[in-house]
């Protein structure tokens, strides 16, 4: 680890003298960024390192030295003296002080040069990537954060390491990590932290033991038109041909095409079938490319080829019996795709929009025909495909919302795929327009209509009677949310919680604060982030109307259902956050 120069002492100290020091091996002083530990050992060489061990903690000055390793007694990590490397990578390096030799007197720097630190950080955090050490990724994300570099940075290592280091493509450590980072746009920089470090704590393990990715070329021509390349695309999808669709892509990244467009390919692609593996497809392309919202399109011959191996290898619903029998949604869906030209042609603008409610409740109904035949007529009256889509995705979370604990617990996972597939298609409406993505819109409505059986019964929105004695102050409620969560199943109070809390009008950053720690403290599975995340987005496009209060309902309920879990995530980055801070994590009695 970088070390300050010999013969430059920072702040000096004062040890002892060299005959006390040789006399007792070891003494501790406590420097400006915490307690430093002197040794004396072999032929009168004098070290000194931070006496807290960048594993749990330990004393270090309570460790063996042998031939100039330390050795922590606690999980045995060894360490060079003069570097302060370990020869353990589960326990990082040990930053290392100067010492000097003053007429008999041991002096010691009180602190450390830490201008070059951010690009040591940024080693380590590639490092703690490659090996799947979650404390190093949780202290790189701490220091890094500290020296100034922004979130987006941090993302961009661990986004870049993720597409190139997971053989088979986009996963979902990738899916986390630019939810996170989604995330980071509404929090203060000190809450950055664990986000960002769940993400690439799951980046790392998705790619731990995979092969790497090897890149493709793009076509070596420059006479092809993007028509005639999404044609191509499309058509190699079809096929499942993995390595013709992504040299399409990459030629059409190559011609400079712009992120709509290159959008408009992969989602059209997507919507050639029908709610292509539970909407993960969807959801992982739209993904794809908010992480280079943030990261930079210039990536983007690294980033989106990670994603045709899924979409050319995925599961396409219109073969499964559920979409078949016994009412057929496949035909019902062609017959839509037939119509839809049609219906955007129409020149009506007398269409008066007044939020989703009304569409949404049409499409929680039980007869397909009947939504998509209403889906058509409001495109026809002038309702746009935005709009269209915003419907659809509140219905998807009102279903979330409407979701009775009676029902098997895994079928959170099912109500939830349809709301992130249908807001993933809303996100991409932004970017194009395409009416081959507009046919998504309609397959998410059928996606909610299968969902129908676990709302029997539904369960009831939270209302002011139900919520009078919960009104309190705004730390009183978020309190009491987290508390909440401390106990498992805590479904209808957690609702509770959060519907007065809004209606009471408190700031709404806050709970979104709130809740991302009810989340980020957790051991919590893929589902859970993409659950937060999209419930945000979509409560952000409804501000103002009451639909938005029910997204995060939705939101707070699927996250206490999966609350509280084991936390051993959350423990390593509370270690690695008291290490930063200097605080003694082991006390001696």
């Amino acid at each position: 680890m970088n070390s300050t120069p010999k013969t430059a002492l920072r702040d000096p100290i004062r040890v002892a003298s060299v005959d006390e020091l040789k006399e007792k091996g070891s003494i501790v002083v406590n420097g400006h960024d915490g307690p430093i530990a002197v040794f004396h050992h072999g032929d009168g060489q004098v070290h000194a390192v931070d006496n807290r061990c960048p594993h749990m903690g330990f004393p270090l000055h309570r460790g063996t030295i042998k031939d100039g390793i330390l050795t922590c007694h606690w999980h045995h990590a060894d360490f060079d003296l003069e570097s302060g490397c370990t020869f353990d990578l589960f326990a990082d390096d040990v930053p290392v002080y100067a010492v000097e030799t003053r007429n008999g007197d041991v002096w010691v720097s009180g602190s450390r040069d830490q201008s070059g630190d951010a690009e040591y950080w940024r080693n380590r955090l590639r490092e703690g990537l490659e090996q799947n050490i979650s404390l190093v990724n949780a202290k790189a994300v701490i220091a890094l954060l500290k020296s100034g570099v922004s979130y987006k940075d941090i993302a961009e290592t661990g986004g870049r390491y993720g597409v190139r280091y997971r053989s088979s493509g986009w996963g979902p450590g990738l899916t986390i990590l630019t939810a996170m980072t989604n995330l980071c746009g509404y929090l203060p920089r000190d809450e950055q932290i664990l986000p960002l470090y769940q993400g690439l704590t799951h980046v790392a393990r998705d790619s731990n033991g995979q092969p790497p990715r090897f890149d493709l070329q793009p076509l070596d021509t420059e006479n092809l038109s993007f028509e005639q390349l999404k044609r191509w695309f499309r058509r190699f999808v079809e096929v499942r041909d993995t390595e013709g669709a992504t040299r399409c892509l990459l030629t059409a990244v190559s011609m400079e095409c712009e992120p709509a467009l290159l959008v408009d390919m992969m989602m059209s692609a997507a919507t050639d079938h029908v709610f292509l593996d539970g909407g993960h497809v969807a959801d992982f392309i739209n993904k794809s490319t908010e992480l280079l919202d943030h990261i930079g399109w210039e990536h983007a011959d690294e980033v989106l080829p990670s994603t045709v191996g899924q979409l050319c290898a995925a599961a396409r619903s219109e073969e499964r019996n559920a979409w078949r029998h016994p009412v057929d949604l496949a035909a019902i869906l062609r017959g839509a795709n037939a119509a839809l030209p049609g219906a955007l042609a129409s020149t009506s603008n007398g269409y008066a929009w007044d939020g989703p409610g009304e569409l949404a409740e049409v499409i929680l109904g039980d007869d397909p025909q009947a939504t998509v035949d209403a889906m058509l007529a409001r495109l026809r009256d002038g309702m746009t495909p935005l709009q269209l889509s915003q419907a659809v995705t509140y219905a998807a979370a009102l279903r979330i919302a409407r979701f009775h604990t009676q029902n098997e617990f895994n079928d959170w996972i099912t109500v939830l795929h349809t709301f992130t597939y249908a807001n993933a298609l809303h996100q991409a409406l932004k970017r194009t327009g395409s009416p081959e993505l507009i046919r998504g819109v309609f397959h998410g409505a059928m996606a909610v209509y299968l969902d129908r059986f676990l709302n029997v019964p539904p369960a009831r929105l939270p209302g002011e009677r139900a919520t009078a004695d919960l009104a309190g102050e705004t730390d009183e409620i978020l309190d009491a949310f987290l508390i909440e969560l401390d106990t498992q199943q805590q479904v209808e109070p957690a609702a509770r919680l959060v519907y007065r809390y809004l209606a009471d009008g408190h700031p709404v950053d806050r709970l979104f604060r709130t809740l991302a720690i009810s989340l980020l403290r957790e051991d919590a599975e893929f589902h859970s982030f993409q659950m937060l995340e999209a419930g945000i987005r979509q409560y952000e496009e409804l501000k103002g109307r009451p639909e938005a209060d029910h997204v995060l309902i939705a939101t707070a309920r699927y996250l206490a259902a999966h609350a509280p879990t084991q936390r051993a995530l959350n423990q390593t980055a509370q270690i690695a956050l008291r290490l930063s801070r200097g605080e003694a994590i082991y006390e001696e009695e």
